[in-house]
């Protein structure tokens, strides 16, 4: 007898109607399978920040005998650090996309011709994400220093700069939340960028709780990177390349996708009269020939062995 038990007898198949798994279990079984692609894939997406290093290495070594120089360096890498940023992020978009559907893609052609073809949406929102980005940085180094320069000297008008350094966090909460979906719907989708903003927008409020959820989820992975990155800085920078920006880029999507499919991609083919075709790939139409019979077949019990020991199959 098998150690553990019987793989000899046929059981009674899997039914296509069988209950989907629960989410919780299906973002593991999927992240275990993916494992080392997400690796892959966070290793290209360190190459989109080479041109950030060659700025800082730049002005490092050169601002000192040679600032022109180093500030004209500096700034073209800045720029080729903008016009990649976005594109890169759809092109990962697209790849975790398909990790999250369960459909086979090759990463590296994938990632490539997502990253030409989504160019002119991708750019102009990667820009976006970054100036509002730097200026939501900005205000949090400035706002607190004229809050405490205020107490200290008892000026009056704390109030105001409270009110706008809660008004900076909302923005940057409220546009981090809309680049979940906006870089999704690029590759997701055939909307004019007018439209995926205000999509993102919409998305962003609908699904609110979740999206909470995913960000405080995702803050959490990445602060804890970067804490280890404060006490082992030689280790952890060997760490960022292989984890963990896609590990948490798959959390994003395989969360903030379902809901594009909601109220994005399905309204769309409803309206059409047809099925969205990541719901319908196992549907057909007509008649079907054969019918699937998994889940009720009667199991298949192995004949018994000859006096001799031989296995009659």
């Amino acid at each position: 007898m098998p150690l553990f038990g019987n793989y000899e007898k046929a059981g009674a198949g899997i039914s296509k109607n069988a209950p989907e798994k629960k989410p919780f279990f299906r973002f593991w079984e999927i992240f275990g399978r993916k494992f080392w692609k997400l690796m892959e894939l966070n290793m290209i997406m360190c190459i989109s920040v080479v041109p950030l290093i060659l700025g800082a290495v730049s002005i490092f070594y050169l601002a000192e005998k040679h600032t022109s120089l180093a500030l004209a360096l500096a700034g073209i890498c800045a720029l080729a650090y903008m016009a990649i940023f976005g594109p890169t992020l759809a092109a990962s978009a697209k790849v975790l996309r398909y990790f999250t559907v369960e459909k086979p893609c090759f990463l590296l052609d994938t990632f490539f011709k997502t990253f030409k073809s989504s160019f002119k949406q991708a750019l102009p929102l990667g820009i976006i994400d970054l100036f509002v980005g730097g200026s939501v940085l900005s205000g949090f180094y400035v706002y607190p220093r004229i809050i405490s320069s205020l107490q200290m000297s008892g000026e009056g008008g704390v109030a105001l700069y409270y009110v706008l350094f809660v008004l900076t966090l909302s923005i940057a909460i409220t546009v981090l939340m809309m680049s979940f979906y906006g870089y999704l719907m690029i590759v997701s989708t055939e909307l004019t960028f007018k439209n995926i903003l205000k999509n993102s927008l919409a998305l962003s409020m609908v699904a609110l709780k979740k999206n909470v959820l995913t960000l405080v989820l995702s803050i959490l992975v990445m602060g804890i990177f970067v804490v280890l990155t404060f006490y082992f800085p030689f280790i952890m920078l060997f760490v960022w390349f292989f984890m963990p920006t896609a590990y948490v880029g798959f959390l994003i999507v395989f969360n903030c996708y379902p809901v594009i499919q909601k109220f994005v991609i399905n309204p769309y083919y409803a309206q059409r009269g047809e099925l969205s075709p990541e719901m319908g790939f196992s549907e057909t139409s007509g008649e079907n020939v054969f019918e699937d019979q998994g889940g009720k077949e009667a199991p298949i019990e192995p004949k018994k062995k000859g006096k001799k020991g031989k296995f009659i199959s």
